[in-house]
């Protein structure tokens, strides 16, 4: 049996099919850039605003997973291995909880 090659992503495009963080990031910017203009109507000002937080919690769930499957390669031993990232968050928590 060969094993199943995963389709590369495209730009626009995430490794599970949705939108890029880059994407993410640049429709938001347009949305910050046409807000900041302060030619909208209401509506349309709070229903982008609307979106652009929806973006903003999806690039943050991008970023959460990026930072969760980030390595660090140790020598330990003369031997290198592979150990988990630990963000400054999970560090503080642990911190606190030997206190």
């Amino acid at each position: 049996m060969t094993p199943r090659k995963s389709k590369p992503s495209s730009p626009t495009t995430a490794a599970d099919g949705g939108p890029s963080f880059e994407s993410l990031l640049e429709r938001l910017q347009a949305i910050v850039a046409e807000l900041e203009k302060g030619e909208q109507p209401l509506e349309r000002s709070v229903a982008l605003f609307e979106e652009g937080v929806a973006l903003t919690r999806a690039g943050m769930a991008r970023l959460d997973a990026a930072e969760q499957r980030v390595a660090v390669l140790v020598e330990a031993d003369g031997e290198e291995r592979e150990e988990e990232f630990a963000s400054d968050e999970s560090e503080e928590s642990e911190e606190s909880e030997e206190s």
